[in-house]
């Protein structure tokens, strides 16, 4: 494959050249309720070519058979020479990097039966189903892959990976009279199969929460000191500010750029927010993005000031700026877009009841199922929440939902505690029809001086 890959950069006529190439099996198991949905295995091959010519814009061309090759190199030279722009695109610099990453494949799965992972799947989701007669549906999945890939340039780039992936989820739905709730469970690995197994509590628990809220009341709606729990703070800073923080999104929106000024405040001193594409052991984690420049960890703010954005080498360039290891694609058809990695609010001090113990009245919102973000402006609903009262977590409340201006909730970040976790969910992120794309989310626990709970309103 290197050689073949060689001789075409050879033969292109652009000023520069990139391929990606792809090989993923991947394999598929589904239950909804008792039922099987799916159980599928399919495996998928192609590559993508993107050239640039001096005064050109880009010509991009994607293949599902290495016999196109040569064809796409020259497909792409003569879409980037029909585009001409008034400013050119430039790259930052990176020095070609030659690597090999062979990860862990930790029991390769490629070599386990599918129905060997139906029974894995339908013994998690019968933990679910058998946690009380209440529970009236499910819908679980199993997910893996593993992906031989392949990056040279013209500039000397060559890396070849094998990388494995593996997700897990359950949802619990628990129904009583007219009343549903739900409770989830979602694990994302960048492992094998010997990390499959052992997850029964972790779906179980799901299930006995989505039993728990039935009887929850609704949080009564009002301004509260929050904790956020880990997995809710890592969600919130990814999805409220993490995007922001991608350089194309800046240069491209002239309301992004005044927010979004390095060296503006956002926040006390003991906020520090990174993406760190490079930290080990994580689902986002790769030695490099898809421009073949190495990841790393990028501080975002530190000590409570803008630092710093995420970048391609193109908005590098643009903005003056270092490129950071963040052009991803989710896969060979598309072509890599400014994206975040392993996204975090780095660790505080203390413990979480040192975070609780002066609160007399409080909101401790745990989880995430869902949010909304549209510029400063967020809202976000929690798996679940407890009240915290006289410095004690107190009743399971449901309903939770935290909204609020970003800035204003980023600078009522009073508190973070020393319990900081990564996050290692499923699912993925979306942008610019690219989904869902591997990303990890960490925090310690978080106290916001206040804000905005929604749910039942005061009588």
């Amino acid at each position: 494959m290197r050689d073949r890959l060689t001789e075409a950069l050879k033969a292109s006529r652009a000023d520069y050249t990139e391929i990606r190439i792809e090989r993923t099996w991947r394999s598929e198991v589904a239950f909804r309720g008792r039922r099987l949905e799916t159980a599928t295995a399919n495996e998928d091959q192609g590559g993508f070519v993107r050239v640039l010519n001096r005064g050109c814009g880009w010509g991009i061309a994607s293949f599902t058979s290495l016999d196109q090759l040569s064809g796409m190199v020259r497909r792409a030279h003569e879409l980037s020479r029909a585009v001409r722009l008034d400013e050119p695109i430039r790259l930052a610099q990176v020095p070609p990097h030659e690597a090999e990453a062979i990860f862990d494949l930790d029991g390769d799965v490629r070599g386990v039966s599918l129905a060997e992972k139906k029974r894995l799947l339908e013994s998690y989701n019968t933990a679910m189903l058998d946690v009380d007669a209440r529970i009236a549906d499910t819908q679980t999945g199993y997910r893996d892959e593993v992906t031989e890939y392949w990056y040279v340039n013209s500039e000397g780039a060559a890396l070849h990976e094998l990388r494995p992936e593996l997700v897990l989820s359950g949802t619990a739905v628990a129904r009583r009279d007219g009343t549903i709730e739900k409770g989830l469970e979602s694990i994302g690995l960048r492992r094998g199969w010997n990390s499959s197994d052992g997850h029964h509590a972790g779906f179980k628990k799901a299930a006995e929460r989505a039993v728990a809220l039935l009887d929850a009341p609704r949080v009564t709606g009002g301004g509260y000191p929050v904790i956020l729990d880990p997995e809710l703070a890592g969600v919130f800073i990814h999805e409220a500010f993490g995007h922001l923080s991608e350089a194309d999104f800046v240069y491209e929106n002239p309301q992004a750029r005044e927010m979004m000024t390095l060296g503006r405040r956002f926040g006390r001193p003991a906020l520090n927010v990174g993406d760190n594409g490079a930290a080990p052991g994580l689902r986002a984690t790769l030695p490099f993005d898809d421009e073949g420049t190495p990841t790393q960890d990028t501080p975002l703010i530190r000590e409570g000031i803008l630092v710093g954005r995420l970048h391609s080498r193109e908005t590098a360039a643009r903005m003056g700026e270092r490129p950071t290891g963040n052009a991803r694609a989710i896969s060979f058809r598309h072509a890599p877009i400014v994206r975040m990695t392993n996204t975090y609010i780095g660790n505080g001090s203390g413990t979480f009841a040192d975070l609780i113990h002066d609160i007399k009245l409080g909101v401790y919102a745990c989880g995430a199922f869902g949010g909304q973000t549209l510029l400063e402006n967020f809202s976000f609903t929690a798996a679940y929440g407890h009240m915290i009262r006289d410095g004690q977590v107190a009743e399971l409340v449901k309903d939770v939902v935290l909204a609020g201006n970003l800035f204003q909730t980023l600078d009522r970040i009073e508190r973070i505690a020393g319990d900081f976790q990564w996050s290692q969910m499923g699912g993925g992120c979306g942008k610019g029809g690219q989904f869902p794309l591997a990303v990890t989310e960490g925090a310690p626990h978080v106290r916001i001086e206040e804000a905005l709970i929604g749910g039942e309103v005061a009588g």
